[in-house]
């Protein structure tokens, strides 16, 4: 990052409030089910042991998928054709036992400008419908709204409102209804704007429609494989909204999980 960027971004921060645009872990919440259900318990409690003056710890087993709660892509998760990002074989690349590039350790801290492109609210809704795919021109309709631009490195986080259903799994996940978000020319508008990573408050960021669940994700190709764009999903977007911050710092970094085809994350904005 050179030192005018860096200087713009100082200039965001102002009041510098933070923002946590992260979703709680626990169990029961919605997710994918392509992936391993997160579970918690103490598997020490205090009391199990109580040490020479009275002292006594406890401590925690945790099981998730990469891919559960707010998480980061690796463009190692997704391959086209056999071809990862950059057009390298993905049998050679985990034929080790894992990925050996495009890995989420590959990722280094993100710290730059973010925006928030608040599709429901430019439409005058309070969320999308399920399956609506947001087009290009609800995105430009946005950023007029807005007065945003999208500039080269930004972090582009889409909201759809759909967080509303956090509580509710099942309407979350939306097999029967389908799921708002980006379609294939949106994203392209999007990587053509220069982002470095973007994120949406659903489960798998692109539209979903009914009935197909994440038979066919092609927004993911376009990302990972063909433009090297990291996606995140399952943002809190809902506080960054109501306050109508749409620029800020955007700051997070991936755990260091050599190998691994995504991480959690605890994404924050600061403006």
């Amino acid at each position: 990052m050179d030192a005018n960027r860096t200087h713009a971004l100082l200039e965001l921060i102002g009041s510098s409030r933070v923002y946590d645009l992260a979703q709680p872990f626990e169990p029961g919440m919605p997710q994918s089910p392509n992936h391993p259900t997160y579970t918690h318990r103490l598997q020490r409690r205090h009391g199990d042991r109580i040490r020479p003056g009275g002292g006594s710890s406890a401590s925690d087993l945790i099981q998730l998928g990469a891919h559960v709660g707010t998480h980061i892509d690796a463009l190692a998760h997704v391959s086209q054709d056999g071809r990862l990002y950059g057009g390298l074989d993905a049998a050679e690349a985990q034929r080790s036992g894992r990925l050996d590039v495009h890995a989420v350790d590959s990722i280094k801290p993100i710290v730059c400008r973010g925006v928030l492109l608040d599709v429901p609210r430019a439409l005058g809704k309070d969320l999308l419908a399920g399956g609506y795919e947001i087009t290009a021109a609800d995105v430009e309709e946005t950023l007029a709204a807005q007065s945003l631009e999208l500039r080269p490195g930004d972090a582009v986080l889409v909201r759809t409102g759909w967080t509303a259903h956090w509580r509710d799994p099942t309407a979350f996940l939306g097999v029967e209804t389908g799921v708002p978000g980006v379609g294939l020319e949106t994203a392209r508008l999007i990587c053509d704007g220069g982002a470095r990573v973007t994120g949406s408050d659903t489960t798998a960021y692109e539209v979903i429609p009914s009935g197909l669940g994440h038979a066919r994700v092609p927004v993911h190709s376009l990302l990972l494989v063909e433009r090297g764009v990291n996606i995140i999903e399952m943002l809190r977007l809902e506080d960054l909204a109501s306050a109508e911050v749409w620029e800020f710092v955007f700051l997070a970094a991936p755990l260091n999980l050599v190998g691994a085809t995504g991480s959690p994350l605890r994404p924050l904005a600061i403006a």
